[in-house]
């Protein structure tokens, strides 16, 4: 197929594309660059320098490429930052999403994958989370991925767009050899955070919250190993039908502590990695992690990395080998 990828020089959509191509998939990269790096991308891909606000660019790239499919990774995704400031994630994580549906029904292009995520369900009643829970963001973040979910799943319902949205928990982790991984400027993510103490680049990790209701005080998550993530969406646009709308929980099943992370790291960096208890950030929940048994069940999926210190290894390798990222490797 040929496939549209937004935000394609981001983390997860640079490993994506990679993934698609690797299955012989013709991909377009869609990516203004302020998050992401030309660097990561594939160069079996094509790229495009733009950004979803500029709707005339975008149309004519749709208009003339004859898309088969998109994959939608382009969005903000900082917690703390949305709830600084919402209207900024409302602008772009929604209303250009919005631009982009819009021209996907104008061209009838009616495959779409979705990179949503966990903070959909806020603070669940239970876990492991299911699908059928309630979904109750407790952030902006959260509030713009559930908004878009809605706009996809209306867009099935009157104009037949196939849809899956992929509920991402805690992407992490890079490539085994160490060529790919994450870059971003600031770090927000707990395990490069980690890592960059380990190098010297950070004094210490600071611990937002130690006394959360959870086993040893630090927030609880799934960490899903960013190999796992991309064979998901693989699987989840290659048997996307028109007019049918999915939704998948694509964790690990394992819940994860801050601490555990922190300790995991030290034992695969042999660094001490000073641990610094703060207080909690806004927007937290204190326990988040997947019943995955759903997207394992239809779309034969498997979660191949689940031991947290295999995880770590892989981004130790990455950021032993890129401390300064993709533009200064």
């Amino acid at each position: 197929m040929k496939l549209l990828v937004t935000g394609g020089a981001g983390y997860v959509g640079s490993f994506c594309v990679r993934g698609l191509c690797d299955r012989g998939h013709e991909v377009v990269v869609l990516d203004n660059l302020s998050a992401g790096h030309k660097e990561a991308v594939d160069p079996r891909a094509a790229f495009v320098m733009a950004d979803l606000a500029d709707a005339r660019a975008l149309e004519t790239l749709i208009r003339d490429a004859g898309f088969d499919g998109a994959l939608h990774f382009a969005a903000y995704l900082n917690v703390g930052e949305s709830v600084a400031e919402p209207l900024k994630y409302y602008r772009n994580n929604v209303a250009h999403t919005v631009t982009l549906l819009e021209l996907m029904q104008k061209y009838q292009i009616l495959r779409l994958v979705f990179s949503s995520t966990c903070a959909c369900y806020g603070i669940p009643a239970a876990v492991p989370i299911t699908e059928s829970m309630p979904q109750a963001p407790i952030n902006p973040y959260g509030n713009t991925k559930l908004a878009m979910e809605w706009a996809m799943r209306d867009s099935a319902r009157a104009w037949k767009l196939g849809v899956t949205c992929l509920r991402y928990f805690n992407a992490c982790g890079a490539a085994a050899d160490g060529s790919h991984g994450e870059d971003h400027d600031p770090e927000i993510h707990l395990i490069p955070v980690v890592l960059q103490v380990a190098l010297e680049q950070r004094e210490n990790v600071q611990i937002f919250g130690v006394d959360y209701p959870t086993r040893d005080g630090s927030c609880i998550r799934d960490y899903i190993h960013v190999d796992d993530l991309v064979d998901a969406h693989v699987r989840a646009i290659e048997t996307q039908e028109p007019g049918e709308f999915r939704a998948y929980n694509v964790g690990t099943g394992v819940g994860t502590s801050v601490k555990q992370v922190v300790e995991a790291a030290r034992e695969v960096t042999g660094h001490p990695i000073p641990a610094k208890p703060t207080a909690r950030r806004p927007g937290d929940p204190p326990e988040l992690y997947a019943d995955p048994g759903k997207l394992m069940a239809e779309l034969e999926w498997q979660p191949r990395h689940t031991d947290i210190r295999e995880i770590i290894e892989t981004a130790w390798a990455w950021h032993r080998s890129h401390p300064h990222g993709y533009r200064h490797a």
